[in-house]
């Protein structure tokens, strides 16, 4: 998700499913009260809020902002880093100078960017991989580490593209490009971060429940995510399903559910509101605890 909003759909990226292997589960140190926790992502889990969000947010404060991920942490006492850049694809994670979408440069504003003008939630240079390595290398006692990224993959896509993504071509593209990423992103974690404790990808939400090219989109993106990830021993937390229950009352409408940021009367901004960051928080902590 972008830094920059955008008024297209969000969330292409979600549909995976549970779990690791209960072996898996088995050589994994628990996470427990006080554990060091890492969060890898874009702006869902940083917690970005758009300007029209009233009020206006302090962009200058990076704790101005929760995302799920500080929900999570608070409840579980867990000790948080928050590397999460909003704007941030599966390439820039891994390479800061890749392109993004309002991380550190936007389609045809190469010198535009998020972090660039704001304050993260934790200080490093380079890119958010290179700060995970060293810091589990530097921290052997972590014990929890969540990624959500990939959406902005195809946010890009649509925007430099005259179709808006809508080839075949452009998407399989889009797709490859996923799955080799997240496969870097997993296993260097594991490899070079020498990280044994628990992974968890965190699905993304739909904007609309109600369409079934959406929920389509969705589970062929993710399955490719989550397949390029399952070798290197991970676990699923299901935002996507917490939200598409939390809708059912309100016309499968995360908006009207009150899911997402609130930008003027009836409409609303494609990222998380309070009451969605929280929706998401949950859908870990059931990872976790179960």
């Amino acid at each position: 998700m972008s830094g920059v909003p955008r008024g297209v759909l969000l969330c292409c990226l979600a549909s995976l499913f549970l779990v690791a292997p209960a072996s898996a589960a088995k050589r994994e140190p628990p996470v427990t009260r006080g554990s060091t926790y890492l969060a890898l992502g874009d702006s869902a889990s940083f917690g970005y809020q758009a300007p029209q969000v009233v009020p206006t947010p302090d962009y200058t404060r990076a704790s101005n902002f929760r995302g799920w991920p500080e929900h999570a942490a608070r409840a579980l006492r867990l000790k948080l880093v928050n590397a999460a850049c909003p704007g941030e694809t599966s390439a820039s994670l891994i390479d800061s100078s890749a392109p993004n979408f309002g991380c550190s440069n936007l389609p045809g504003q190469p010198n535009v960017g998020y972090r660039r003008a704001y304050p993260l939630h934790a200080k490093y240079s380079g890119s958010q991989l290179s700060f995970a390595i060293s810091f589990l290398r530097r921290h052997p006692r972590t014990r929890l580490v969540t990624l959500m990224v990939g959406a902005n993959d195809l946010f890009r896509c649509q925007a430099t593209t005259s179709d808006a993504c809508a080839d075949p071509a452009e998407r399989k593209a889009v797709l490859d490009a996923i799955r080799g990423n997240v496969r870097k992103i997993v296993s260097r974690v594991r490899k070079k971060g020498r990280y044994r404790g628990r992974i968890v990808l965190m699905r993304y939400y739909s904007l609309d429940y109600n369409s079934a090219d959406l929920k389509a989109a969705i589970r062929t993106a993710n399955q490719t995510a989550y397949e390029a990830a399952k070798p290197y021993r991970v676990h699923v937390a299901d935002g996507f399903g917490e939200w598409r229950r939390a809708s059912v009352n309100s016309g499968n409408n995360p908006c009207t559910a009150g899911l997402l940021a609130q930008v003027g009367e009836g409409r609303c901004d494609v990222h998380p509101s309070w009451a969605g960051q929280g929706l998401r928080a949950q859908a870990l902590i059931r990872t976790i605890t179960r």
